[in-house]
């Protein structure tokens, strides 16, 4: 979501730079992760796992994508963050079928949205969002009226940044949810009163001056509290340890390994790759600066929030621009597999199948059906037509978004 005007952890001068070399994207550029490359992998059996339905086409450029149930009918709707165009609302049908919601379903303004994260806010039992923006520094609050119409609340919020990321999280564990935004320059803590925000960012927060790309909240060392990994654009990522109260702290050095030269991150993502019960971490990386390696890169959790890079040894060796990562069980034996959004490749989202002991391997093309290109950004996992399998829906900078369900 970095900036000139551009897409969630990327400047849309090197985006579009990039563009001009490639013509398919994403957040970057990635030789094949062997000799063979996502196009290889056959499908078992000869039929994909999943396949693809088609979505509304709507105007601009897709940054970011949420699912939850904003009207309260019991099934997924997604809330889309658009860069320099209205946000979007699509609403399901039940069946995964997506319809552009009506005309003053959200406050009509533009902004260089980035990100979107989703919660009650206000406590009275339905679903709202803030979407944070980036170049302008107008992020938005929205509060649901429980129909699934949204008004602007954005002056319960006591400042805005050059925002990257937004993430929802109850960091003081007092039973709502708080905010964190990743910004450029010193990142924002909001602690939640009644559904106002307060601005404790100086008393709960060290002191930065990054170029942060994202956020990511989980207890990394067991302890029963929310920690904080912070993706940085060349400046060094970064892990925050919370004291149970919502009070953040530098980890000791050596518990997050850093790279001797930059590492510019668009996504950090934890999951417990492993299935030993904490959680790993993965940092989905690109290139824009100069000498800067794209390989992403995944550090094993030893349980108490120390983290070992194993990267070598558990994902294939890349030099594409990674700009989202998520992990969710594909094939359904019971482990998490990894999804990624990919820039400027012929493909636009990378599977790799878990092999239940957390080494990955490309299966692209025996999960996703053929012909699913763009520019990949985000990929939302949720289960979009109620049938108890997580399917996909597929933001794109350029072009329509895509969706696929999981095939029974």
């Amino acid at each position: 979501m970095p900036h000139t005007i551009c897409i969630p952890r990327v400047r849309r001068l090197a985006l579009a730079t990039t563009l001009c070399a490639a013509a398919a994207c994403t957040d970057g550029a990635r030789p094949l992760p062997s000799a063979a490359g996502p196009g290889a992998a056959a499908s078992a059996g000869g039929q994909d796992l999943y396949v693809e339905i088609p979505v509304p086409h709507t105007p601009g450029s897709s940054m970011d994508s949420q699912a939850f149930d904003a009207d309260g009918d019991g099934d997924l709707d997604l809330l889309i963050a658009k860069e320099i165009q209205q946000n979007v609302l699509l609403l399901n049908d039940g069946t995964g079928r997506m319809t552009v919601a009506p005309a003053g379903t959200l406050p009509a303004a533009l902004h260089d949205s980035e990100d979107v994260a989703v919660a009650d806010y206000d406590g009275d039992g339905d679903l709202d969002a803030v979407v944070a923006a980036e170049d302008d520094a107008s992020t938005e609050f929205y509060l649901n009226n429980g129909a699934g119409v949204f008004a602007d609340a954005g002056s319960r919020l006591p400042a805005r940044g050059v925002s990257n990321s937004v993430i929802a999280a109850d960091v003081d564990a007092d039973g709502d949810t708080d905010l964190l935004f990743g910004n450029d320059g010193q990142d924002f803590l909001f602690i939640n009163a009644g559904g106002r925000f307060i601005d404790q960012t100086r008393v709960r927060l060290p002191a930065d001056d990054a170029r942060t790309q994202d956020l990511e909240a989980g207890d990394v060392d067991g302890d029963g509290d929310l920690d904080l990994v912070v993706g940085n654009a060349v400046d060094g990522n970064r892990l925050l340890l919370n004291d149970g109260r919502g009070f953040f702290t530098e980890a000791a050095p050596g518990r997050l390994p850093l790279r001797t030269a930059p590492e510019e991150t668009r996504e950090a993502d934890l999951a417990d790759v492993d299935g030993d019960g904490d959680l790993d971490l993965y940092f989905a990386n690109v290139a824009f600066g100069p000498g800067i390696d794209p390989q992403d890169r995944l550090l094993i959790n030893d349980g108490r929030g120390w983290f070992t890079d194993q990267t070598d040894v558990r994902i294939a060796r890349d030099a594409w621009y990674t700009v989202d990562a998520e992990f969710t069980d594909v094939d359904g034996d019971g482990d998490l597999d990894l999804v990624t959004a990919v820039l400027n490749q012929a493909w636009a989202w990378y599977v790799a199948l878990n092999d239940g002991t957390g080494v990955f391997k490309n299966a692209t093309n025996s999960v996703f059906p053929s012909g699913l290109t763009g520019q990949g950004i985000d990929a939302e996992v949720a289960d979009f037509n109620g049938d108890g399998r997580l399917d996909m829906y597929f933001s794109s900078y350029v072009g329509t978004d895509r969706m696929v369900l999981a095939r029974p």
